[in-house]
């Protein structure tokens, strides 16, 4: 067994490379899995819960978990980790920095917030050097504390909010964990819904499917997840818009939701409908038809509550007009 704490020689002749961090007051309160993630910036996630799991990194020369929270003066052994792969590029393309720049469509002192295309990762991995995160960090290299709040699918448009000061960033984790957000999205689902306003809380699990790939199921042993559906439009047994608003923030939970309840989203090659994908490509769909339509929240520091909407892109809403061109009159719900 494995002794949890740390010798007196360890700390006063650490083995080559260890290392030891003292946290400041603007780490007071993140976990351990993320401000370890934070300093080992271009190091695979694979690679940091690796070491977590064997015990490599102690707190107070003791083994935590990678949910513990920092507290102020902490004392974080910090192990040497070997990357065998190739070294990362330096910094994301300049094309992306401003690619991503201009989808910024607010910010002040403590947030910035964009309009995530479809088709770019929120951070590297899983074979991505850069996403967003990077993205904006080299283009805005003053903003030394900027963090994701929350995440989107790759193939996800829409809301993606990040903090620019840790302050801000534990305020808006302890909104997510006390679901004081309310966070809305646009999704085309295939056939037609005829539902009415269906609520879901459905638990789910996160799984390996062979070769590595992630697969979300409804599973009585997973997390709780709640997803409220509502039509918005129909369009003839095509297709439906949904308006969806999710009080937890699973993986893939609209997705699993939207394909359990037998409307999966449109485009989605994961969990979704492949007749159905290939009936709307003649409408232009080329991609996964959900998008994070708005996000509400406290504004750190304040009791001001504040609404961020995101509009679709035009390729999404160019679909609606051609599917309404070819089912006739609008049918919407009442």
């Amino acid at each position: 067994m494995v002794d949890a704490k740390q010798s007196d020689s360890d700390i006063e002749n650490p083995k080559p490379g260890v290392r030891y961090v003292e946290t400041t007051e603007g780490d007071v309160g993140q976990r351990l899995d993320n401000f370890l993630l934070r300093v080992f910036k271009t190091v695979p996630k694979s690679h940091v819960y690796r070491v977590l799991r064997k015990g490599e990194v102690r707190v107070n020369g003791k083994r935590v978990k990678p949910e513990t929270r920092i507290a102020l003066g902490d004392r974080v052994r910090i192990p040497p980790i070997r990357v065998d792969a190739e070294p990362p590029q330096s910094k994301p393309s300049n094309s992306l920095q401003s690619f991503v720049s201009t989808a910024i469509i607010y910010e002040d002192r403590d947030l910035l917030i964009v309009n995530k295309p479809s088709g770019i990762a929120v951070h590297g991995g899983s074979g991505l050097a850069f996403g967003v995160i990077e993205a904006l960090r080299a283009a805005r290299p003053e903003l030394i504390e900027l963090e994701l709040v929350h995440r989107l699918d790759r193939d996800t448009s829409g809301v993606l909010v990040l903090a620019k000061r840790r302050a801000a960033l534990r305020e808006l984790h302890a909104a997510l964990r006390q679901r004081e957000m309310t966070k809305r999205y646009l999704a085309l689902v295939s056939g037609r819904w005829a539902l009415g306003k269906k609520t879901l809380d459905l638990p789910l699990l996160t799984n390996q499917k062979q070769g590595g790939e992630r697969m979300v199921r409804v599973h009585p042993e997973g997390q709780t997840a709640h997803s409220v559906f509502v039509p918005k439009q129909h369009f003839g047994r095509l297709a439906t818009l949904m308006d969806i608003e999710i009080g937890t923030g699973r993986t893939h939970q609209i997705r699993v939701h939207a394909a359990y309840a037998g409307h999966p989203v449109a485009g989605d090659e994961k969990y979704g409908d492949k007749l159905c994908n290939d009936s709307l490509r003649p409408f232009g769909l080329k991609r996964m038809f959900l998008h994070a339509q708005s996000l509400q929240f406290m504004k750190p520091g304040t009791t001001e509550q504040f609404t961020i909407t995101a509009p679709l892109s035009d390729e999404l809403q160019m679909v609606l007009k051609k599917l309404e061109a070819a089912t006739g009159k609008k049918s919407k719900e009442r």
